[in-house]
């Protein structure tokens, strides 16, 4: 794990507000994490802007796990976005992919008029959110969370998940855009009131303090890179006293590899595998999230032919 600076682009950390009830997180991600991401599978303008608030929801949650392990933020339902996924790997790697309907992409456009999409038009009926927390131990089942995607945004579909599954009030902002110079950047911020104790008493007050301040977090704030996120957090909480801590830096990193790879065929029907053969003898597969070509002799993931 890699320890930054603050002010360096692509990170994830967390931050305290002094004398207040209030945990927060902050992500900013640019040419080493989400740029290549989103360059790599050239999707409509405004679905690249989706899945980069997955990949920034998925770090900002990660941020403040305190296991080995990963975290995915997966949308899916039956509308023109069938699957969206944004991964944040305690090592600070992230990674994301979408699957989408063409058609009903360019149907959707035409219906919004090139205008932002909202989640239910993006995944349908049967649109939900999943927090899926999964960690390196394999004797520890992965948990998961799930939540209807019936909000404007994904941020507000976010904040859903914490009240209701985990029952802790959040704010989340975040923003993803393509700069002038053609870069993708992304800015994230969430605070989560801490619950009530002996020590601290009752926290409404500090936290409805806390949301007043942080509405007034613009898109354009959490995304320029000119603006370092301690000025930012001072901008915002300066008169209670905020302290950014060290962050992790967060970089572009697939996990997939030909060992990984072997090792998921060979737990498939050899007459699955035998179908999908190219001409040359070798499964030729594509990984969806880095989209890193494989050549996989057939003989290295199948028994011996009858």
């Amino acid at each position: 794990m890699t320890q930054i600076p603050h002010e360096t682009g692509d990170f994830a950390a967390t931050f305290q507000i002094e004398g207040r009830p209030i945990r927060g997180r902050a992500v900013r991600m640019g040419a080493l994490s989400i740029s290549p991401i989103l360059d790599r599978h050239d999707y409509p303008h405004h679905l690249a802007q989706i899945l980069g608030e997955a990949v920034t929801l998925a770090a900002l949650v990660g941020a403040s796990l305190k296991f080995e392990g990963k975290i995915l933020v997966q949308a899916e339902g039956d509308g023109p976005v069938t699957l969206l996924v944004g991964e944040y790997n305690t090592n600070g790697n992230v990674r994301g992919y979408a699957r989408y309907n063409p058609e009903g992409w360019a149907n959707l456009e035409r219906v919004n008029k090139g205008g932002e999409p909202h989640m239910p038009q993006l995944f349908g009926r049967t649109g939900r959110l999943g927090l899926i927390l999964v960690q390196d131990n394999p004797d520890i089942q992965p948990y998961q969370g799930i939540v209807p995607l019936n909000k404007a945004t994904l941020a507000q579909c976010a904040e859903d998940y914490f009240d209701m599954s985990e029952q802790v009030p959040s704010s989340i902002r975040i923003a993803v855009d393509r700069a002038a110079t053609g870069e993708w950047t992304a800015g994230g911020m969430l605070v989560q009131r801490i619950a009530a104790d002996d020590t601290r008493g009752e926290t409404d007050e500090g936290w409805r303090e806390a949301e007043v301040l942080f509405s007034t977090l613009t898109p354009a704030e959490l995304i320029d890179p000119a603006l370092p996120m301690t000025e930012l957090l001072y901008r915002l909480f300066h008169e209670q006293g905020v302290t950014l801590e060290s962050g992790m830096a967060v970089l572009d990193q697939c996990t997939c590899s030909e060992e990984r790879l072997v090792t998921t065929l060979s737990q498939m029907p050899d007459e699955s595998l035998r179908e999908l053969v190219e001409e040359d003898g070798n499964l030729s597969i594509d990984c969806q999230f880095c989209a890193r070509h494989y050549n996989v002799d057939i003989s290295r993931v199948t028994g011996p032919v009858n």
